[in-house]
């Protein structure tokens, strides 16, 4: 027996709503100045454009529950890069206390994976539409 039995979906929906909102929030830079961020990671400004593109819209999707897996599996492609750079190309560690280590990363990508696996729940435009069981 679970405590919050009945509430699997309002959880799903939180979880949609927060991932969302933190994939917005770093979207949303990459798409405003572009070239600062190309330049700081060493990518061209067009990649970092599409990068923002990607975590802003699929961010949306997420809120709203719209083809929440598709969403979650864009994240989890961001994320899995995200880890490789941080871990492999930068060396940084996992939790440091002068900057941000992967931490941080991983626990998006586990969000993403839960997302990818049982979809958006029951509020959810893909409910309404019927895109989720």
């Amino acid at each position: 027996m679970l405590l919050f039995e009945g509430f699997q979906s309002w959880g799903l929906l939180l979880l949609r709503v927060f991932l969302g909102i933190i994939f917005i929030y770093h979207g949303m830079p990459k798409l405003s100045m572009p070239k600062a961020i190309a330049k700081g990671m060493g990518w061209s400004s067009g990649s970092i454009v599409l990068l923002g593109l990607v975590e802003l819209l699929s961010g949306l999707a997420l809120i709203l529950g719209f083809y929440t897996e598709i969403a979650a599996l864009l994240i989890i492609i961001v994320m899995l890069g995200a880890l490789w750079h941080k871990m492999f190309k930068w060396k940084i560690p996992f939790s440091a206390m002068d900057k941000m280590g992967w931490e941080f990363d991983l626990i998006l990508l586990g969000a993403a994976i839960v997302l990818l696996f049982v979809g958006a729940g029951s509020i959810s435009l893909d409910a309404l539409f019927g895109l989720w069981p």
